[in-house]
């Protein structure tokens, strides 16, 4: 029953982990280098209700655009990380950066005049947000065979040896 569980649990969690490691790196690229805020500071009061509109679309675009671009590469090293259990945050933030990089790579295969894509430190602090926000959600209990709450020695499978009551001694004789 556990097993069950524990599937039905990664079931939900390694899509859920993706989903906000994907709103990590949008929320990166929006805030470093579209520089989002810069859209509600306008000289006139009446157009920033605009600055909100427009920064919801390029939003959503660029979600729909990371989602589409990195969600292959991003995909392999997280299977590699269920399939050996792999829980390392250095291993999720480094599947982030190279998925962040090659997905900006095929985006800017794409379009020419893509900022994202050709500004690498928006594209390594993305993929590095991205990657640490999903360890967070989903990566730090990679892995169905691996339980995450024994022992080291009952996950190998062994227990641990019974304690022996030495024999009271009958003092100095």
């Amino acid at each position: 029953m556990d097993s069950v569980v524990r599937l039905l649990l990664r079931l939900l969690l390694v899509p859920l982990g993706y989903l906000a490691a994907v709103m990590a790196g949008a929320a990166v690229i929006l805030v470093g280098e579209w520089r989002i805020g810069t859209l509600f500071d306008t000289p006139q009061p009446d157009e920033s209700g605009l600055g909100i509109v427009v920064a919801l679309a390029a939003a959503g675009v660029l979600v729909v655009l990371l989602v589409s671009a990195m969600w292959l590469v991003a995909a392999v090293g997280i299977l590699f990380s269920e399939l050996f259990a792999v829980r390392s945050w250095m291993f999720h933030a480094a599947n982030g950066v190279v998925s962040a990089w090659i997905g900006a790579r095929l985006l800017d295969a794409d379009a020419e005049g893509n900022a994202v894509a050709h500004d690498p430190f928006y594209v390594i602090a993305a993929g590095l947000a991205a990657g640490l926000v999903y360890w967070l959600v989903a990566g730090c209990t990679a892995g169905f065979f691996k339980p995450v709450l024994r022992s080291p020695a009952a996950r190998a499978g062994r227990l641990p040896p019974p304690e022996r009551a030495d024999p009271p001694s009958s003092g100095p004789a």
